[in-house]
C-alpha cells in the first residue's frame, strides 16, 4: 500500500506553524508497515488542493489529508474531496446531533448549531465517519476504486487522537500484516561519506533490512529498518547487519537509538572506577553541562573550571605565565598545561581541557577562528589534539564538545 500525505493550511506554507502532524503520521504509517512515498503542504485554496489531490489519487493507494475540516470559509476539504471524487456531501444525521448536544451544553439547552459549524457535519456520499472526542470537526473515510482518502482535522490533538483511535485499527486490518521496525546505530568521530565508504558493499545489497546514513550536528545515525510480522523476526534480519556494522566501525560506534555519546562516557566511567575534572575556555562550560546532565554523573565528574582568561589559566590550574606569553592562550602546549594542571588540583584520573578560538571574530592567519585544542591528561600520558572547525560560534562549541567526549571515550575503555 503506498500512502501520501497532503496537509492542508496557508499557514505552513507562510511558517507560521510547524507541520508536527506530518511527523506524526510518518511514524504511524512506519509502524503500521505502510509504504509513505509522497507528502504535499498546499494553502487553503480550492483550485490547487484539488490539482494535488487528483494527482495524489493517480500515484498512490491511501491518501490522508489534515487540515481543512474545520467551520470557516477557508475549510474546504471536504468540498475539495467531493468535486474530485464526484461524490455529492450528505449531511450525517448523528453528527449534526452530537453537534447540537455540544453547543447546548456549553452555551444551554435552547442554543441552535450556528450556520457556518453545520457544514462540518457535512461529507462525502459513502464515507465512514470518524468520530472526534475532543473537539467537533470529525474525520471520514471514504473508499473508491481501491484506492482510500480519510479527512483529519488539522488540530494535532485532534488528529492524533482519531488516528489512533479510529483509523489506525482500520489501517492494520487492511494492510500486509507486516510492520517497521526500526534500529538506530550511532556514530562520532567519523564523516558520512567515510562512514558510506566502510558500508558501500552492504548498501548495494540492502532490501530487507534496508540501511540510511544521516548526519547531524558532527555524528552520524545509521538507520537499519526490517519489515516483518514481529519485533522478534524484524530484530533476527536486522542483527547480522548491526553486528557487521559494528566491526568494521570500531572507535567510532558508540551507542543505540536514543543513547547520547555523554550517557555512554558516563556508564563506562562508572564501569571502571574513573574520575574526570574539566577545565573549559572556549566552550565556556558545555562539556561540563554535557556531562552532568547524565543521573549519577557526581561519581566520576568531580570539578570543572571555565577559565575564560589568561589570569584565570594561571590562578585556578597554575598554567605557567611563560607558556601563555610564549605560545599564547590558543596553543597545544596551554591546552596541555590546563588538563595536566585541571588533574592535578582535583586529583581525578583524568584532567580534560580546551581551548579555541570560537568566532566569529579574534581569529588571525596563524590562528584562524574555529582552531581549538583538545588535551586529556591520564596517569600514563597527556594527549593533545589539533582541530579546525567551521561553522557559526555555537557549532564551532558543539563541534569542540563533542570531540572532547569522543576522546575521553576511547581513552577511558577498559
Amino acid at each position: 500500500m503506498r500512502a501520501e500525505l497532503i496537509m492542508i493550511g496557508t499557514e505552513l506554507l507562510l511558517g507560521e506553524v510547524v507541520d508536527t502532524n506530518a511527523s506524526f503520521l510518518a511514524q504511524r504509517l512506519a509502524q503500521l508497515g505502510i509504504d509513505l512515498f509522497y507528502k504535499s503542504t498546499v494553502g487553503d485554496n480550492l483550485t490547487r488542493g484539488q490539482g494535488i489531490l487528483e494527482l495524489a489519487l493517480e500515484r498512490s493507494d491511501l491518501l490522508i489529508i489534515s487540515g481543512g475540516l474545520g467551520p470557516t470559509d477557508d475549510d474546504l476539504t471536504r468540498d475539495m474531496v467531493s468535486l474530485v471524487t464526484k461524490r455529492e456531501l450528505v449531511e450525517d444525521p448523528k453528527v449534526e446531533e452530537d453537534l447540537k448536544a455540544w453547543f447546548q451544553e456549553r452555551y444551554g439547552a435552547n442554543t441552535k448549531v450556528p450556520e457556518h459549524n453545520r457544514k462540518q457535519a457535512f461529507f462525502p456520499k459513502g464515507s465512514k465517519i470518524l468520530p472526534n472526542p475532543v473537539g467537533t470537526a470529525p474525520g471520514f473515510w471514504l473508499e473508491l476504486d481501491g484506492k482510500i482518502v480519510i479527512g483529519l482535522p488539522g488540530v494535532p490533538s485532534e488528529l492524533q487522537t482519531i488516528f489512533m483511535e479510529s483509523v489506525e485499527p482500520l489501517l492494520q486490518v487492511k494492510s500486509s500484516g507486516n510492520r517497521l521496525f526500526t534500529k538506530n546505530l550511532n556514530f562520532v568521530g567519523i564523516g558520512e561519506s567515510r562512514l558510506e565508504e566502510l558500508l558501500q558493499d552492504l548498501l548495494i545489497k540492502q532490501s530487507n533490512p534496508t540501511i540510511a546514513l544521516y548526519a547531524s550536528g558532527g555524528k552520524v545515525r545509521v538507520r537499519l529498518t526490517a519489515k516483518a510480522s514481529s519485533e522478534r523476526a524484524a530484530l533476527e534480519l536486522i542483527e547480522p547487519f548491526s553486528k557487521e556494522i559494528q566491526d568494521r566501525t570500531k572507535g567510532h560506534f558508540y551507542g543505540f537509538d536514543g543513547q547520547t555519546l555523554e550517557e555512554v562516557v558516563g556508564l563506562q566511567l562508572i564501569r571502571t572506577g574513573q574520575t574526570i575534572a574539566l577545565a573549559e575556555s572556549c566552550t565556556g562550560g558545555l562539556v561540563s553541562n554535557l556531562l552532568t546532565n547524565v543521573p549519577g554523573s557526581s561519581a566520576y565528574f568531580l570539578r570543572g573550571y571555565v577559565v575564560y582568561s589568561n589570569q584565570a589559566k594561571q590562578e585556578d590550574l597554575g598554567v605557567p605565565e611563560e607558556i601563555l606569553q610564549k605560545y599564547g592562550a590558543v596553543s597545544p602546549e596551554t591546552a596541555q598545561a590546563m588538563a595536566e594542571g585541571v588533574r592535578k588540583r582535583a586529583g581525578t584520573d583524568f584532567g580534560l581541557a580546551l581551548t579555541g578560538i570560537a568566532g566569529p571574530g579574534g581569529g588571525t592567519s596563524e590562528k584562524p577562528v574555529g582552531l581549538v585544542y583538545i588535551s586529556l591528561a591520564s596517569s600514563g600520558d597527556t594527549i593533545v589534539q589539533r582541530h579546525l572547525w567551521r561553522g557559526t560560534r555555537e557549532q564551532i562549541k558543539n563541534r569542540s564538545a563533542l570531540a572532547a567526549l569522543h576522546l575521553l571515550w576511547k581513552q577511558s575503555r577498559p
